[in-house]
């Protein structure tokens, strides 16, 4: 039987992305942010409020990249997530992760983490049921050790995802089936 619960985020897994702009003063900031997905093929949506720093430096850069926290990376990605670069002067810094200059966007590559997507700023909705912020995915790029025959390999990624249930991070490695062919045995039962 099900019992009610006071939880409204409740969708599970939610991903563990690192947002990275520039301030103005050329340095970076980081922030974690669960509420991120595909928009469609080329494009994501976050959503994200305008009191974030990195809002801001979003709208003014007109750039952004989003990296995929993995398991060894876990206390800094929580630690994007708990400091403010509203209050934090070099937040970036404090973490001890080094960054690279994208040379197709005006946005920080965070060298530890895996993946990195580089995104160019479309829009902000800001309306009750606005997503936030809209970005083109211009770029994507993977380290060559998370790869397996030119494509990302999820076991080696060891990506975390947000369990808001229990505030938790959980590894996500385990292949449990395949996409687009499991189904197909209900399909064939029935037709």
């Amino acid at each position: 039987m099900k019992k009610n619960i006071k939880t409204t985020e409740a969708i599970f897994p939610m991903p563990v992305l690192m947002i990275a702009t520039y301030n103005d003063d050329e340095t970076i900031d980081v922030m974690n942010a669960a509420w991120g997905m595909m928009l469609e093929k080329d494009y994501i949506v976050l959503n994200l409020t305008e009191t974030h720093k990195t809002v801001k430096n979003i709208k003014k850069r007109k750039a952004f990249t989003v990296s995929i926290a993995d398991e060894d990376h876990v206390v800094e990605a929580d630690y994007f997530g708990v400091v403010s670069a509203n209050n934090t002067k070099d937040k970036f810094g404090n973490s001890g992760l080094t960054a690279s200059k994208s040379s197709l966007i005006d946005a920080p590559i965070i060298n530890e983490f895996p993946i990195c997507i580089e995104c160019e700023f479309v829009e902000y909705q800001d309306d009750k049921y606005g997503c936030g912020v809209i970005g083109k995915i211009i770029n994507v790029s993977a380290e060559e050790k998370v790869m397996n025959n030119d494509k990302v390999d999820i076991t080696k990624l060891n990506a975390i995802a947000f369990d808001p249930y229990t505030h938790g991070y959980y590894k996500v490695t385990d292949r449990v089936g395949e996409a687009f062919k499991d189904g197909l045995k209900l399909k064939n039962r029935r037709d």
